[in-house]
């Protein structure tokens, strides 16, 4: 092997870049871009122990390819730490709601709700869906404060009925 680092280089390339280049695109995946960035990482790494190299005992091929080899491992290891966090405890492996049970349940008291006179749909509007106080409801519905509360309690009565009516029970 040539003394000389570039000479060294020219030579490395000209022997080996082909199949370093082939075995680098099965290392990636065939992924060009990546593959190309570990021929040169590698190239890289020549040049700067191109000493090892020259005094190499076994082959310079098989160097190249362990070198390639362990950037991509290493990348892989990178991208795989950085993914994962660690925690204190294990999680739970409880199953999480799929959410069907409640969304049939809403669509059976929206149901049971369209079934209600107009007065008492209109003060579970204001004070439970719409979460005013029964001040703001008695302003916005027109009436006295005492009858907003006796509206609500025979709305949430009735609509108590009509659930049960329905099958649903507490």
């Amino acid at each position: 092997m040539p003394e000389d680092p570039a000479a060294l280089m020219e030579q490395l390339h000209n022997e080996h870049a082909a199949a370093l280049w082939g075995f680098c695109m099965r290392l990636t995946g065939q992924d060009r871009a990546h593959a190309e960035d570990v021929v040169q990482e590698t190239l890289l790494r020549a040049w700067r122990n191109f000493k090892v190299l020259d005094k190499s005992q076994g082959s310079v091929r098989a160097w190249l390819f362990t070198v390639a080899r362990n950037i991509v491992i290493d990348e892989w290891r990178t991208r795989r730490s950085q993914s994962e966090f660690s925690v204190a405890d294990v999680p739970d492996a409880t199953v999480a709601d799929d959410r069907t049970d409640g969304l049939l349940l809403s669509w059976i008291v929206a149901e049971a709700v369209t079934k209600l006179s107009p007065e008492h749909r209109a003060v579970l509007l204001e004070c439970y869906f719409r979460g005013v106080s029964v001040a703001e409801a008695a302003r916005r519905l027109g009436v006295p404060e005492g009858t907003v509360k006796s509206r609500t309690h025979y709305a949430l009565r009735a609509l108590r009925l009509g659930l049960e009516e329905m099958g649903v029970s507490a």
